[in-house]
């Protein structure tokens, strides 16, 4: 009886979800199709701006660009079929989200200052919505048995759900920018946070 009784948990993966696939930017130059992707516009070593989405590019001359709307005024645009302003960029200012692969596990990240090349766009991985300081109005993405919903917004902090769950409620984009040039209310779904991971 000097034998430990085995563990009924060993060699199965551990009781959260994996993350979702993360998000990850390439040159708009590189041929992606860019109507309604979401786009970062800035210059190497001077920065990045985000939250816009772009439209097929267009041939000015020899000079190529993609045309850039504030994702707000882009939802607006495709849900009430109006025409909204939108700036071109040159094309090589652009950069496009895509979703990468899965990298495979690996030690926590350490804490503290986390330096990045100013070359490029830099991404961060996906995070837990339970390690987050807050999360309202911030892009996540719901991870339910390796199914990944995206395009969510927050729309409350962490609370106790009727279950007693830890939850957050989130929200179509399209209903999360509607409640700003409407002010109708969107509706929510009330999510588990350890499915939900900031995007």
């Amino acid at each position: 009886m000097s034998n430990p009784l085995p563990d009924p948990f060993a060699d199965r993966p551990d009781w959260a979800p994996l993350p979702p696939r993360p998000v990850e930017t390439v040159p708009a130059t590189s041929g992606t199709e860019l109507r309604g992707r979401r786009v970062l516009v800035g210059l190497p070593g001077l920065g990045w701006r985000g939250d816009l989405r772009a439209d097929e590019r267009v041939v000015q001359g020899s000079r190529t660009y993609v045309p850039v709307i504030p994702e707000h005024e882009w939802y607006r645009a495709e849900s009430e079929q109006v025409e909204v302003f939108a700036p071109l960029v040159p094309v090589e200012r652009v950069w496009v989200e895509t979703i990468g692969e899965r990298p495979p596990p690996t030690a926590p990240a350490p804490s503290g200052i986390r330096l990045v090349s100013l070359d490029a766009p830099n991404r961060r991985p996906p995070t837990p919505v339970f390690e987050a300081d807050a999360v309202t109005g911030r892009r996540v993405v719901h991870v339910d048995n390796g199914v990944e919903r995206r395009d969510l917004r927050a729309v409350t902090e962490a609370y106790s759900g009727a279950d007693g769950d830890i939850c957050v409620r989130v929200t179509p984009e399209l209903e999360w920018y509607r409640w700003a040039w409407r002010g109708q209310a969107p509706t929510t779904l009330e999510i588990p946070v350890h499915l939900l991971w900031l995007e």
